[in-house]
């Protein structure tokens, strides 16, 4: 027997001694790693099995607790039936109590779940009682916890005395049943534990006896291929006659260096190419871009760039950026640019008013181009330099603002003089005359009509230009200027100005909106007679026409319409702006009111409708509005833009 024990442990020592150094090292780390994992295991299982036990005894008091203070009553006044009924309802609707017991000041048991006294004493003829302690009723104030084993797991029992008035009655005895999921989680975290154990100590005996008697030489051939991989030489092949996972390896390994091989003859070309893609994506972007190093040295630029900062036909690759920026650009940005190569910070943006090339405004962005050195640590490789060219957008920004500050000035004038004649007549209403209150109140209502032809012009200009949907079909021009010639006939005859509408015969319908041209012609005809003096003449024309379209076979049939008079004409300096907001001829003449939206109006009704306004005019001989609107195709039944 001692020769056999001998021999064995020659043996092992022997085999043990054919292991090397990193192989004994890994054996030795295993077993540390598989004995602190146990232990954790372990120690982990108690704590659970000690927050489990914990849980139980405050569930199982709180519980007697408040079982024996519903109950207590009931038992005072012997009413045990009620308490049979409530005990059995609250057990059928748990699972957590295992039995309910109650026993008199003796401790002899006259009911209990799921056993009861008639039946025990039928059953076993034995008298059932809770041995407690000799003084518990006594001290009988708090409840007493006890465990006891049971197949299930461990059982939690808790005596809760019943009294009322200070009197005892006797104990409650409530049993609470182990929590399933804590003894599951146990017993599985224990299993568990001696699995990985053992599955440990198998794979590391096994994988030593499998390294050391196979998958060494493999392994090492394998290392040296590697090595010539990494150094360059993709020539490389392992010839090894092996056959399963190791054969494949060594087969895939070979064919990798094949493939490296021919990627590198390859890799020069698509760098190339992946570059040119780069260049041309960026080249396309609507935004001017800048990309330079640390030394804010430039690598990258797109034409945009180029063209906002004027650089066509210069050579900036390679070029310090700051010595090539526009001066006001230069002065903004140099700070933050070197800031930012030092890390101090990741971006930044500027508004900047440019004159040379152009006079325009723009917005700069710088960003950091980080490089991910590992998740702890970056490094900056080079800063982003994006360019927007915002000058439309400063310019509506003002647009906006002027509308503002015109529609206030505009309302304040006619609220300031309502406000006047108002206080004076709550002020002075006694002392003034008949006469003279009426002028007052003409006032007011005029200045309110002035008020509301200002703020109806505004709504309808910004109901136009808010990209609401019209319904367009055909109209009839001729209803269209009639219905305008008699609304305003009596207003041109009060001022003694002979109106004239002029409609060729058989006038076909035009693609319109029938409201809208109306507006139009309202709006045309109430300043051609506005600014014609008595005695002069208002004409509305419409006749068709036949205009060539860019295509030679194909032309466009439209009709014209012409609101002329014979006023006091437009200055050629004021008939560029004619049609913009709140301008007004009477602003020079100080003559007329106006709210100086009606021309705005009409452009814009004349855009909905795809065509465009034109004028000719000459100081004191007259002026002459015309459009054009394309002939209505009645096979076409609906039309909406």
């Amino acid at each position: 027997m001692l020769a056999l024990l001998k021999t064995i442990r020659e043996a092992i020592v022997n085999w043990w001694s054919e292991f090397t150094l990193q192989t004994k090292l890994l054996a030795a780390a295993t077993l540390v790693v598989s004995l602190v994992m146990s232990g954790l295991t372990f120690w982990a299982v108690n704590t659970i099995q000690q927050d489990a036990r914990l849980n139980d005894t405050r569930f199982g008091r709180d519980l007697g607790l408040l079982l024996a203070a519903n109950v207590a009553p009931l038992i005072a006044d012997h009413n045990l039936t009620e308490v049979a009924q409530f005990s059995q309802r609250f057990y059928s609707s748990t699972s957590s109590v295992r039995y309910m017991l109650y026993a008199d000041e003796t401790g002899k048991i006259y009911f209990g779940l799921p056993f009861w006294e008639p039946e025990v004493e039928t059953s076993l003829t034995i008298e059932r009682r809770i041995e407690l302690p000799e003084d518990y009723a006594a001290d009988a104030e708090k409840p007493m916890v006890r465990q006891h084993r049971s197949p299930d797991g461990e059982v939690t029992d808790v005596f809760v005395p019943i009294t009322t008035d200070g009197k005892y009655l006797g104990v409650l005895a409530i049993g609470i049943n182990p929590n399933p999921a804590a003894v599951i989680s146990t017993n599985f975290t224990r299993d568990v534990t001696i699995a990985v154990f053992i599955s440990i100590w198998v794979m590391v005996i096994l994988g030593g006896v499998i390294n050391a008697l196979t998958i060494t030489k493999p392994i090492k051939e394998l290392l040296v291929g590697v090595k010539q991989i990494a150094a360059g030489n993709f020539k490389q092949q392992i010839d090894l006659p092996l056959g399963g996972e190791l054969g494949e390896l060594i087969l895939n390994f070979n064919e990798m260096a094949e493939r490296l091989e021919r990627y590198e003859e390859q890799n020069i070309e698509e760098l190339t190419a992946e570059k040119a893609k780069l260049e041309t994506l960026v080249s396309t972007i609507a935004d001017g871009a800048v990309l330079i190093d640390n030394s804010m040295q430039v690598i990258l630029v797109n034409p945009t760039a180029q063209r906002i900062f004027g650089w066509e036909g210069a050579k900036v690759v390679g070029e310090n950026v700051l010595h090539h920026l526009p001066s006001t650009v230069e002065m903004e940005i140099t700070r933050p640019l070197y800031e930012m190569a030092a890390g101090e910070c990741e971006s930044a943006e500027f508004r900047i008013l440019l004159n040379q090339p152009i006079k325009r405004t723009i917005r700069i962005l710088l960003t950091t181009v980080v490089n991910q050195v590992n998740q702890q640590r970056e490094s900056i490789k080079g800063i982003a330099i994006t360019v927007q060219d915002i000058t439309r957008e400063v310019e509506l920004n003002e647009a906006k603002n002027q509308f503002i500050s015109n529609v206030s000035h505009e309302l304040r004038t006619p609220l300031s003089a309502i406000k006047y004649v108002i206080e004076t007549l709550h002020d002075y209403g006694e002392e003034l005359s008949t006469q003279e209150r009426k002028e007052f109140l003409v006032t007011v209502n005029h200045e309110t009509d002035r008020l509301t032809r200002l703020v109806n012009d505004v709504l309808d200009l910004s109901k136009l230009e808010s990209g609401r949907s019209y319904n367009f079909d055909g109209v009839d021009l001729a209803q269209a200027i009639e219905q305008t010639v008699r609304t305003y006939q009596l207003n041109a005859r009060d001022k003694a100005i002979k109106l004239i509408q002029e409609v060729a015969p058989s006038l076909p319908l035009v693609v319109g909106n029938y409201d809208l041209l109306l507006q139009v012609l309202a709006n045309l005809v109430g300043n051609a007679l506005k600014f014609t003096n008595a005695g002069g003449k208002v004409a509305l024309r419409a006749y068709q026409i036949v205009p060539k379209s860019n295509s030679i076979d194909h032309q466009i049939p439209q009709v014209r319409v012409e609101i002329s008079d014979t006023g006091i004409g437009i200055a050629p300096e004021d008939q560029e702006a004619i049609f913009d907001r709140f301008f007004r001829v009477e602003n020079r003449v100080h003559t007329l009111e106006g709210t100086g939206l009606g021309l705005s109006i009409v452009r814009n009704i004349m855009e909905k409708h795809h065509s465009k306004m034109h004028l000719v005019s000459e100081v004191g001989i007259g002026t002459t509005f015309w459009f054009d609107l394309v002939v209505f195709d009645e096979e076409a039944s609906h039309v909406k833009k």
